[in-house]
């Protein structure tokens, strides 16, 4: 069996969007199920969208989701450099052998030519306005001008791209391990510029290069790509490379969450939620995107539901582990179909994930929420916040959000609590219940219902009628973690402190 080398290959042209995560993830999980070699490679021809920043965020990103690079810009290796800038001259060498074997051309069109060629195309009702084999002899190449006219053209430093030499006719097949047979005739294809004037490959040309000199086994990338996989296809045969051709596997789409047509960073936005992994603040416009990170997903969690975007194990497990992701994985389990990105389902995982998690490390989430508010809180106490609150959450920062009130005192309360349940006998059963903890040296939730318990028999009342009245009293709203292991945290001076101060600032029920 061929060896398994995989490559994750991005431009740095800004935030890396969730849906190159996820094509990220499956590469990754590739190599690691056949103990392959993950490379990541930077695609950065096109230099005029080049965002300063983004390759260090691609980076940033795929560390923090738990994807680890054997190959490339982060750990070196036998093919540097890793990015296509620096490649330059290894490009122009193919480019150079298509061009002497026939298959690529010299093309000096300026742009008010192909501006023309394509007006002549359209007024002719044509709907195929494309550079290629039906318009080619028509134009400014190396094709039309004797060998003498293109060498003095090149002589004089006039611009000049090179494209591809697509045939006329035949049908392209391409084998894809998720989409089964591709075929394409070959008519339908551009002459696809393969060199640019400035002297830098297009997209076409150096990834197929690329792949070829680091012997890449398996190029799995988005369905965006597919229209592209003949014309490498070409380049393959053309370069003499046809053997040692990758396997192509092309995911499928990541949907608007109705599962309405593909999902953009305004469509995240529209229905607030983020799209990329980590922060991302635009260098040109300042705008902040909110990453998942930020937003209180756990990565792992994250990986899990992006694994499920296309993928599914054939089992009815759902909570994978990255080691349990890597032994179930295959790309035969990968459908054709689009993948809706449910944001609900990614908060599930969420919520199940850190509900796994020990109070320990939950408790830092917590304490780096309050050193952010310069709020003291010892690891003790925080252990326990998160211990009775992580069964209510979904996010990391919800120990803060919903747990405010253990570290603030309410100023205000739940006014339909209020309404309902702030009675004669709530405040009967409350001014008596906070004598009572007074008493107490130490507070402890069995001893905060004990004495709830004797304090109601006492007076008569039951403890169901009031203890909504209890709970709003001490941390202002309706609802909340277990209300005696709230106490019990808060200790006995705090409740009664709280419930002297409702008693004093709410109105007396009639």
């Amino acid at each position: 069996m061929r060896e398994i080398r995989v490559r994750f290959a991005p431009s740095p042209t800004g935030a890396l969007h969730i849906g190159g995560v996820r094509t990220a993830l499956y590469n990754y999980l590739l190599a690691r199920k056949h103990k392959g070699t993950m490379i990541l490679r930077i695609e950065d021809t096109d230099q005029t969208r080049f965002v300063p920043g983004a390759e260090e965020y691609i980076k940033q990103s795929l560390e923090w989701v738990g994807i680890k690079i054997d190959e490339g810009i982060t750990a070196g290796g036998a093919h540097e450099p890793y990015r296509q800038s620096e490649r330059k001259p290894i490009y122009k060498e193919y480019a150079q052998k298509l061009i002497d074997s026939g298959y690529a051309y010299y093309a000096f069109d300026t742009n008010e030519e192909l501006e023309a060629m394509r007006n002549r195309l359209k007024a002719a009702g044509s709907s195929n306005q494309q550079y290629s084999a039906a318009t080619r002899m028509d134009m400014n190449n190396s094709l039309v001008n004797s060998e003498e006219d293109t060498k003095r053209k090149i002589a004089a430093g006039e611009a000049y791209v090179i494209r591809l030499k697509v045939p006329a006719e035949g049908e392209i097949h391409l084998q894809d391990l998720i989409r089964g047979d591709v075929k394409v005739d070959s008519s339908q294809i551009d002459d696809k510029v393969l060199m640019k004037s400035d002297g830098m490959p297009t997209y076409h040309l150096a990834n197929v290069v690329d792949d070829y000199l680091m012997n890449i086994s398996h190029v799995i990338r988005g369905e965006e790509w597919l229209p592209s996989a003949p014309l490498h296809v070409l380049l393959y045969r053309y370069l003499g490379w046809e053997k040692e051709m990758p396997q192509f596997a092309h995911l499928p789409l990541l949907l608007k969450p109705d599962g309405n047509g593909k999902l953009s960073k305004r469509d995240a936005d529209q229905m607030g939620f983020p799209i990329f992994p980590l922060n991302w603040t635009d260098p040109n416009s300042g705008e902040l995107a909110k990453g998942f990170r930020e937003s209180g997903y756990l990565s792992e969690a994250l990986i899990n539901f992006l694994a499920f975007l296309g993928w599914n194990p054939g089992s009815e497990q759902e909570i994978f582990s990255m080691e349990e992701l890597i032994d179930a994985f295959s790309l035969e389990r990968i459908g054709k179909a689009g993948a809706r990105f449910d944001i609900q389902k990614a908060q599930w995982f969420n919520q199940q994930y850190l509900k796994a998690k020990s109070n320990e490390e939950l408790s830092n989430y917590l304490l780096d929420s309050l050193k952010a508010e310069s709020i003291e809180c010892s690891k003790e106490k925080a252990e326990k916040i998160c211990g009775i609150m992580k069964e209510r959450v979904t996010f990391t920062h919800d120990f803060w959000l919903h747990g405010k009130f253990f570290f603030i005192a309410p100023a205000s309360y739940d006014e339909q609590v209020i309404a309902k349940k702030w009675n004669a006998d709530a405040v009967t059963v409350l001014t008596a219940y906070s004598q009572e903890i007074n008493k107490l040296n130490s507070l402890t939730a069995e001893l905060a219902k004990a004495t709830l318990e004797t304090v109601t028999t006492n007076l008569g009342i039951g403890t169901g009628k009031i203890l909504q009245a209890l709970r709003v009293s001490i941390t202002g709203g309706a609802s909340g973690p277990d209300l005696m292991m709230t106490m019990e945290i808060l200790g006995s001076k705090e409740v009664v402190s709280r419930i002297q101060h409702a008693l004093n600032t709410l109105k007396k029920p009639v």
